[in-house]
């Protein structure tokens, strides 16, 4: 597709005030163009497509809005509402309501189009590994639910079929549906006695259900992370137990496991040091997978479908890595407690391409066209020095923006395909810098006295100050105005230096006169 016809990518920001849509980058004049002016709301989310955008403005009102126009389509009045969720094409809107009593049945699936519930069921509570309550495959061909010992499927055009089918799995506690295709479940069954913790792959075909396809278990397994591939044909589990038998880690330790639907893999990825796994992301292609592991500093590494390495992206302080949608270009940073460093690499030509740092960012993301990287710094996490950044694929800052609060920073989700390559969009970015090398050539004079005045202007590296030294000068600058204990310190110096080169010549004379006296 060429650049002309893509879709230009937007932004959503959260204020406590509302959101607002910002259209690019690229930007015109350095500034974001507002697509939709700020909403009042507490919440905002885009469907996994981008198609619909869902808005939760109090404690019972939710809208959905179309994102071709960014025109609301449909309202609900829901009370005590707690979660509310789009499914992955905007079809249908699944939310969940503080309930008293177990005949409430506070989990509702809405069909937007015609605002009115398809499916109602009770749920106890909600944590992230039974919230969405109803799992929809991405292309929305497939939904289930995870209910005690078992699975349930749908018909997910017509739930007025009710249960489709029923997988028995005794004991299971986690469920992810696998990517498009959405042939595969992968289950997560809890340790319990003296039998180990199991993750069990069964095919989504009720005709094929009687055994698992495949199965890892694990000793020593509280949580587990799952991580489909596209396609459908592998599947990454970082298994998590709350101690660590060795001592080394206060929290715990992690394995990463990886299990293929055809069952030529079940088993460990072979990491090549000690420690925890921190992050790991499948490429576009669903071919690579890229780790960041290991105590720090942690260690990054690319394998393929065999677990056999690729290419090794080096140590640092990393536990981030985020590869790029059009699965060139990755992003191997540390987050949340480290320091911000960001290195940015071609995977294609197995280079770096620079490196950078965005310090105390929250979340972190490629745009939809694989060409920008926005880091965002969030409260509540951080209540202080919120805003925006934006990166080129290379490190290099494009785009800030600092607000008094930001609650949320996020791409409007895109299919990647409807974009260029990324090499036309890197050519169009270089264009615009050719002007200033050629500048700088027509007057050569110009940078050679440029470069003779930056030569003499080089200072040379200071004197090591041990801390306490450094902090005591910053006393006397706050009492002394700065410059003061300085000029102070210059005077006694130079009191001193003469003092001294009188004691010098005293002691010369006097040895002179005792040398004439004994001749």
């Amino acid at each position: 597709m060429s650049m002309d016809q893509s879709p230009s990518l937007q932004i959503l920001a959260r204020e406590p005030e509302g959101f607002t849509i910002w259209r690019g980058p690229p930007f015109s004049n350095g500034q974001p163009h507002v697509n939709l002016e700020r909403v009042p709301c507490t919440s905002a989310e885009f469907s996994e497509n981008g198609s619909r955008l869902i808005v939760i403005k109090s404690a019972s009102t939710v809208v959905v809005y179309n994102c071709s126009g960014f025109t609301e389509i449909r309202s609900f009045e829901i009370p005590s509402l707690l979660a509310a969720v789009l499914s992955p094409c905007g079809t249908y809107l699944q939310t969940f309501q503080k309930s008293t009593t177990p005949q409430d049945k506070n989990v509702v699936l809405w069909e937007i189009e015609t605002a009115t519930p398809v499916y109602q069921q009770f749920q106890k509570n909600m944590s992230k590994t039974t919230w969405p309550s109803i799992q929809f495959s991405s292309d929305e061909s497939i939904a289930c639910r995870m209910v005690t010992n078992e699975i349930q499927f749908f018909d997910a055009k017509d739930f007025s079929k009710g249960v489709t089918c029923r997988l028995k799995i005794p004991g299971v506690v986690a469920v992810k549906l696998s990517k498009a295709p959405a042939s595969h479940i992968a289950a997560f069954v809890a340790e319990s006695k003296s039998i180990p913790a199991s993750v069990q792959i069964f095919s989504c075909n009720k005709d094929a259900q009687a055994q698992p396809v495949a199965r890892r278990s694990f000793f020593r397994c509280s949580t587990v992370q799952f991580h489909w591939n596209n396609g459908s044909t592998g599947l990454l589990v970082v298994a998590h137990s709350d101690v660590d038998k060795s001592n080394q880690s206060y929290y715990g330790e992690s394995k990463l496991n990886y299990l293929t639907i055809d069952g030529t893999h079940e088993g460990l990825v072979p990491l090549r040091k000690d420690g925890p796994v921190h992050d790991v992301q499948w490429s576009s292609s669903g071919s690579e997978f890229a780790v960041v592991y290991g105590f720090m500093p942690a260690k990054a590494t690319i394998f393929d479908k065999k677990c056999n390495p690729l290419l090794d992206l080096g140590q640092g302080p990393y536990n981030t890595i985020r590869w790029n949608p059009k699965g060139r270009f990755i992003c191997l940073a540390g987050f949340g407690n480290l320091p911000g460093d960001m290195a940015f690499w071609d995977y294609s030509e197995k280079k770096l391409l620079g490196t950078t740092k965005a310090e105390c960012s929250v979340t972190s993301e490629w745009s939809p066209d694989g060409h920008y990287f926005m880091t965002a710094t969030t409260a509540p996490r951080l209540q202080i020095d919120n805003g925006i950044k934006i990166f080129h694929h290379n490190g290099t800052l494009y785009f800030k923006k600092m607000f008094n609060k930001l609650y949320q920073a996020a791409w409007k989700p895109e299919a990647p395909e409807k974009f260029g390559d990324i090499t036309d969009l890197v050519k169009s970015v270089n264009t615009l810098k050719i002007d200033e090398p050629k500048k700088q050539a027509q007057d050569p004079k110009s940078s050679q006295a440029s470069t003779k005045i930056s030569a003499n202007t080089v200072q040379k590296p200071a004197a090591y100050r041990p801390p306490h030294a450094k902090s005591a000068a910053a006393v006397q600058a706050e009492l002394f105005g700065g410059i003061a204990p300085a000029e102070e310190t210059s005077k006694n110096a130079l009191r001193n230096k003469k003092r001294r080169e009188k004691q010098r010549e005293k002691k010369a004379q006097e040895a002179s006169a005792a040398t004439c006296g004994s001749s």
